[in-house]
């Protein structure tokens, strides 16, 4: 026990990195606590402790990953630019379906939200249903395409009474652009949550990114107030106002993913990582890869890969089978077929196993659009027959992936999981004896 004086010193206590707090044994017997580092009783110290409570997650920053705090802030001027921008586009919308305008009806009107509501509910659905699996691997992408598409639906819905034929009609395409964004920005914010919660808190993760939001809402409908008298039968000045929020929303929503450092790996962030490896024999950190992975949308590619297929998609006859199995004794079989790179997974298959199959299916496909420098690919760039350039990629990752992997785990890559895109399917073929 460390003695001052009469007194001494016999426990201190932590709560999380804020406050530190110590025992002593005061001189006529018993205890008092006193707060290490205390100022006085500094109200802005006190301003600031009741803010984190109320607003960051308990344990901050030690509970949530390192770039929480830099994504938050990007988050929030979004959201606020986002709520300016929704006050303009409901006061067209309103004065689109009559308010106002005595001569128009209220059945009119009501008709016209019904179908704006209802065709938004079937985009809601059916976008679900098509794109639903896509949003884990690729959460930075949709999450910036989901606030893209928020803007051009509010400016069609900005534009929509400046076109009466056709108002219902427009406002109906928003709410389908709308019902999108809330699937994709709703599935990628719980994606993000799960990347921020280091302590299984998403739960208070959510709740607080929600009390968050709340208080920049809060904040935009003062603003807005003070716009509505503004902006009322002045469209240039509508159009003005929200051109300059739509800039501030989507330049904070790119810096907002571009801050994102995910440690779990897909496809874009499997590729970076390898290209790098087989060029220099160096392991980008998460932070490296994250800063070089692209986070817009590619529509079409020239090679795609296909992971976790149908038997059926990698070969067409039993010759292309033992073809396939050339060098091969994985839990996997991969074939290119139709101008895409088809993995066939093995009921068996680890996370390892995935990790690996990826990796050649990367090889290939960069071989085939000759997208890599010869000396990061070799002997593959010279292949011509597609089952040779199987079977020699084999060979490639036979030798590069057992370190590869080893070096991913230094790095501190997570590789008892991934975000790799797999299909459902898995196969069980008779393998060739080692």
């Amino acid at each position: 026990m460390e003695m001052k004086g009469a007194e001494g010193l016999i426990a201190t206590e932590k709560f999380g990195s804020q406050e530190t707090w110590r025992y002593r044994v005061k001189s006529g017997g018993g205890m008092k606590r006193e707060r290490v580092g205390e100022d006085g009783g500094n109200p802005s110290s006190s301003i600031g402790a009741a803010f984190k409570s109320v607003f960051l997650p308990q344990g901050y920053p030690e509970s949530v990953s390192g770039d929480y705090l830099q994504y938050q802030c990007w988050d929030t001027l979004q959201a606020f630019s986002s709520s300016l921008s929704g006050t303009l586009a409901t006061q067209a919308s309103l004065r689109g379906v009559g308010v106002g305008n005595q001569e128009a009806t209220v059945a009119a009107a009501t008709i016209t939200w019904l179908l704006r509501d209802g065709t938004g509910m079937l985009g809601r659905i059916l976008f679900a249903w098509i794109k639903g699996s896509k949003l884990d691997s690729e959460a930075k992408k949709w999450r910036l395409f989901a606030d893209i598409l928020n803007d051009i639906a509010m400016f069609m819905e900005i534009a929509a009474p400046h076109f009466p034929p056709f108002f219902t009609l427009i406002v109906c395409i928003a709410g389908v652009f709308k019902s999108i964004v809330g699937v994709a920005g709703g599935a990628t914010r719980a994606a993000l949550t799960v990347h921020q919660a280091r302590r299984n808190n998403m739960a208070d993760i959510s709740a607080k990114d929600g009390s968050q939001e709340t208080l920049v809402n809060l904040a935009g409908l003062l603003v807005s107030l003070v716009l509505i008298p503004l902006v009322t039968n002045n469209p240039m000045l509508t159009f003005t106002l929200f051109f300059l929020f739509t800039v501030l929303h989507l330049f904070a929503n790119y810096k907002a993913v571009r801050s994102v450092v995910m440690e779990t790996l897909n496809e874009a962030r499997l590729s970076i990582i390898l290209h790098q490896y087989l060029l220099d024999g160096r392991i980008l950190s998460p932070t490296e890869a994250n800063q070089r992975e692209p986070v817009f949308l590619e529509f079409r590619r020239k090679v795609p890969i296909r992971l976790g297929v149908r038997l059926g998609d990698v070969i067409k006859d039993p010759q292309e089978l033992q073809l396939a199995l050339r060098n091969n004794t994985k839990a996997y079989i991969i074939g290119v077929q139709n101008g895409s790179v088809c993995v066939c997974l093995a009921a068996d298959a680890s996370v390892g196993d995935e990790i690996r199959a990826a990796c050649q299916a990367v090889c290939i496909s960069a071989a085939l659009q000759k997208s890599w420098p010869v000396r990061a690919l070799g002997q593959l760039c010279n292949t011509r027959d597609s089952w040779e350039l199987v079977s020699e990629s084999h060979k490639l990752v036979d030798r590069m992936f057992q370190p590869f992997l080893a070096g991913l785990e230094q790095a501190r890559w997570h590789t008892d999981r991934t975000l790799l895109d797999w299909d459902e399917w898995r196969v069980e073929w008779r393998k060739k004896s080692s």
